[in-house]
């Protein structure tokens, strides 16, 4: 019999992203493992394994699930879902990537949902900015910040995410000179940077051609097999900003290329939230 007092009312995604970190620490789990993980009942947990397995996430075991390891190549996170996952990670490599940013730059941001953390905390710092983006959940965030132009740059929104993609935004970005770029990848293999969307990668790329200094933003999981499609080489970037769970031989390698490389605590950001 399921205790109630264990239950929390949690929302899906933030109970999928809890599953999702138990099986990558732990590699596989029971349902009453997990159900005491979130907090829950396992007919929740039941349900939220359904969705986790229908997306591909996830492969069912007798009385569990295991993590799928390695996803397919052009495998995409649910966005809801995607920023849950190392949420405290994203946040410190957030605050460290906003102190990049001075008066009056213009800066490109990307609809990764490490790039989002680095815009809230911009946001705290009440800098005047000309903002690019094409996240549409940026663009709806800063709309309210006053001393930001926000500057949208046309294109096809992607069913089930919340950015643009395509013509005419990619011609547009090319006619910028940007004083900065922030962006995610959804991979780092040694020193290529991969993503799993063909339109995703092409746009990427027009954003680091049009800025005079780039920065990465990726947590420490984004340090593994490559994804579909090649975005760039990290020689096009002028900063990685990572965390301290990234491996010290994947960081080392970038620096050997001469990347200049920065790990934001994540003890930090716990600390300041």
């Amino acid at each position: 019999m399921e205790s109630p007092s264990k239950r929390v009312d949690i929302v899906p995604a933030k109970r999928r992203a809890l599953i999702l970190e138990h099986l990558r620490i732990n590699g596989a789990a029971s349902i009453q493992e997990l159900a005491d993980t979130i907090g829950g009942s396992q007919s929740t947990v039941r349900r939220d394994l359904e969705d986790l397995v229908e997306k591909g996430y996830l492969e069912r075991t007798h009385g569990g699930a295991h993590l799928l390891q390695p996803m397919r190549a052009t495998f995409e996170r649910e966005m809801t879902v995607n920023a849950e996952l190392q949420h405290a990670e994203k946040v410190a490599i957030g605050r460290e990537a906003a102190q990049r940013l001075s008066a009056r730059d213009s800066v490109i941001f990307d609809s990764s949902s490490t790039v989002m953390e680095a815009v809230r905390a911009a946001a705290e710092r009440d800098l005047p900015l000309t903002v690019v983006t094409n996240s549409l959940q940026i663009a709806d965030f800063a709309a309210d910040i006053k001393s930001w132009r926000i500057i949208l740059p046309g294109g096809t929104v992607r069913p089930g995410y919340r950015h643009l993609a395509g013509e005419p935004g990619e011609s547009f970005i090319r006619t910028l000179h940007a004083d900065i770029c922030m962006t995610g990848a959804s991979a780092v293999t040694g020193t290529l940077l991969t993503e799993t969307a063909l339109e995703v990668a092409s746009l990427k790329r027009a954003m680091i051609a049009s800025a005079r200094r780039t920065i990465l933003l990726v947590d420490g999981s984004k340090f593994t097999a490559p994804g579909f499609c090649t975005l760039c080489d990290i020689s096009e970037i002028d900063e990685v900003i990572t965390d301290d769970s990234a491996s010290k031989e994947a960081l080392a390698l970038l620096r050997s290329e001469e990347c200049l490389v920065t790990v934001a605590s994540t003890r930090a950001s716990i600390s300041a939230a």
